[in-house]
């Protein structure tokens, strides 16, 4: 019952914290990225997951690193969405691990037009004032693309393994 909780909850939570931080902040904390990490091996190990499909995870999270680390060294993505990325990738590993990415990429690319649209107008005067949206309003400003991450990753989620290993019936009842 709990492995099932923690299965339904524990990845979409962070997610949708990393994309509030991301929005309200222009930062997704390293803890973001750590608990996610923390959260794949404790529900890996608990869910007996098979070692050699825990390396298959490991092996996506750390390619989508390296990728997502070059994207960041190009100045087209932060640092703190490279981490959470690769994250995710350790979560879905190579099973889902494209169709993250294509959502990601589709989310991203919306969010960035809706971006660019939303910084040709002029703040309304009683918005002014909230830093949070001023920041976002900044045409100097980056793209909170915690937000796209986590949008492709919780179109995602409910088609994973971590998600059908859990006993609906079972949650129901309780």
């Amino acid at each position: 019952m709990i492995l099932d909780l923690a299965r339904l909850l524990l990845f979409p939570a962070l997610m949708a914290f990393a994309a509030a931080s991301d929005l309200f902040t222009m930062t997704i904390s390293n803890r973001v990225s750590l608990a996610l990490i923390a959260g794949f091996f404790v529900l890996a190990f608990a869910g007996g997951m098979a070692p050699y499909e825990m390396l298959s995870h490991v092996g996506a999270g750390a390619l989508l690193l390296v990728v997502a680390f070059g994207c960041f060294a190009m100045g087209w993505m932060g640092g703190g969405d490279a981490k959470v990325a690769a994250s995710v990738a350790l979560w879905f590993g190579f099973a889902q691990l494209m169709d993250f990415l294509l959502y990601a990429s589709l989310f991203g690319g919306a969010l960035t037009l809706l971006l660019l649209q939303f910084r040709q107008w002029p703040l309304p005067y009683g918005l002014a004032g909230q830093a949070w949206l001023a920041r976002l309003h900044d045409k100097e400003s980056g793209i909170p693309y915690g937000i796209a991450l986590t949008l492709g990753a919780l179109m995602v989620y409910p088609e994973t393994e971590w998600v059908k290993a859990i006993d609906l019936a079972h949650l129901a009842l309780r």
